[in-house]
């Protein structure tokens, strides 16, 4: 660059100086690795998992347990005692339709039990207190004491007013159809009862089901019990009654557990028919929510009016997702990073590329300012590069910089140090110029020369480290003199 020259300056580049030995200043915060927990683990509710959040049931499933044993060892002890002899006898029809309805009504019996009903998720800490505050504003006592929120909230659904009730468990306003399991203490969407024969609660998402499976059962029991009877009266035709009996005793057990069974488990198939034709659930019929005993005017506003529709949508409807998302992850709090400790702001990578590109041209225009108003001040003398401004001890800097020229200054009294100013100015790096680096700290930047007069720096090459106090005073001066420069 000429002596005193304001062209454009070249691009320097700086080699990071590594500030963890040397700088108090604190590291960045490290992010601690949570081992992440589903969402199951922390469910509210009184409900069993197993594998990994897959089978979902209630806690209370003893009898569960005794609706498979009654199954698997009657429909064992027909398939063992009873198929081979009718298979012969009869047709080879009957252990294969036997297979096939034993195998539906376990398909439809594990799936009622290992699923979600249609859980209703329970309402934040957030969401709750933001209810109970539209409540307390919706009824005026927001400025007074505390007042449970109302029971009950009115909808109105295809012209029938319907009433929505507040759970105080789960924190919100239950929808329609909607109740709260006092057993598995869960609001469960469309909730029709719960079943401790199948050890989970019937609703929304396993009631088609529920309803194949006490159907198949029925015709599965039926079926058993019709061809036992056949079985020993086919025997007893044969060695007579008694030796019928003692020849096959598993076909007596059989008969006397299919003889009970078969009334209750076809009568509640027929009522859960009624209920689907009329597309009621259990605990409305129970609770006469839609009896015309309540009045003329009383009617159900979920009926499509038409027994083939409401079957239809209640057996061959799309199945709602779950609303729980049980296998999912809790999604852990964001760590916020540490502010510095010597309170400056970390420029970087935060820092957008719009905003780099202002603070560059001002410190070029800044720059071109004070060299352009101290070239007059300037004499020709030899230059001297960034690599004879190497200190020792101190990490140096990259590539070679643009050199600067330095000469004997003759300064008027206005204007003192207007040269060293710009000295330091395109010796040392700013801050703010390159926003991806790290910078020298005030302690480790080589000083300028001092500028003493009669002492020539071209002669001696001597190198003088100011003080503190010399480079507040030098800043200071040249200041003064680039204003009052400015005013001339």
């Amino acid at each position: 660059m000429p002596p005193g020259g304001g062209g454009p300056m070249k691009d320097c580049e700086y080699s990071q100086i590594s500030t963890h030995s040397s700088s108090p200043m604190e590291s960045p915060h490290k992010k601690k690795k949570i081992a992440a927990r589903r969402k199951w683990e922390v469910f509210p509710g009184r409900n069993k998992f197993f594998c990994n959040g897959r089978i979902m049931m209630a806690r209370q499933t003893g009898v569960f347990y005794l609706t498979l044993v009654l199954i698997l060892v009657t429909s064992g002890l027909f398939f063992a005692f009873d198929c081979p002899y009718l298979a012969v006898k009869i047709t080879p029809a009957i252990p294969v339709v036997g297979g096939i309805l034993f195998f539906f009504v376990m398909g439809t019996l594990l799936r009622t039990s290992f699923s979600d009903p249609g859980v209703l998720p329970r309402a934040t800490p957030d969401e709750a207190a933001d209810l109970e505050r539209q409540i307390d504003i919706a009824n005026g006592t927001s400025s007074g004491g505390y007042r449970p929120p109302p029971r009950t909230k009115e909808v109105i659904i295809n012209g029938q007013t319907v009433k929505l009730k507040y759970c105080f468990t789960c924190k919100i306003f239950r929808p329609p159809r909607a109740s709260h399991c006092s057993l598995c203490d869960n609001c469960v969407e469309r909730f029709d009862h719960h079943c401790p024969w199948v050890g989970n609660c019937v609703g929304k998402r396993n009631y088609r089901f529920f309803y194949m499976f006490i159907l198949s059962l029925s015709f599965l029991t039926v079926f058993i019990f019709a061809f036992v009877t056949t079985h020993v009266i086919l025997r007893s035709q044969q060695t007579g009654f008694l030796n019928a009996l003692k020849d096959s005793p598993a076909s007596v057990l059989e008969a006397v557990v299919c003889f009970f069974s078969v009334w209750s488990i076809v009568g509640l198939s027929g009522f859960h028919t009624y209920l689907i034709s009329s597309n009621q659930t259990t605990n409305e019929d129970i609770k006469g929510s839609w009896s015309n005993k309540r009045g003329k005017e009383n009617y159900n506003p979920y009926s499509y009016g038409n027994i083939f529709t409401n079957c239809c949508v209640a057996l061959c409807g799309p199945i709602s997702p779950s609303l729980i998302d049980r296998r999912g992850y809790i999604q852990p709090d964001t760590p916020q990073p540490a502010a510095p400790s010597n309170g400056m702001a970390a420029y970087g990578a935060t820092q957008s590329q719009s905003d780099m590109c202002d603070q560059d041209q001002c410190i070029q225009s800044t720059k071109f300012v004070l060299q352009a108003a101290a070239t007059p001040l300037l004499q020709s003398e030899p230059s001297l590069t960034s690599d004879e401004l190497h200190l020792p001890g101190k990490p140096g800097l990259g590539t070679p910089c643009a050199s600067l020229t330095l000469g004997q200054p003759t300064p008027p009294s206005s204007m003192p140090n207007l040269t060293a100013e710009a000295a330091l100015t395109d010796i040392l790096p700013l801050k703010d110029e390159h926003a991806g680096h790290q910078f020298l700290t005030p302690e480790e930047a080589p000083s300028p020369p001092r500028m003493l007069a009669g002492s020539p720096l071209a002669h001696s090459r001597t190198m003088h480290v100011l003080g503190l106090a010399s480079q507040d005073s030098l800043h200071e001066d040249s200041v003064r003199g680039l204003v009052k420069l400015s005013s001339v």
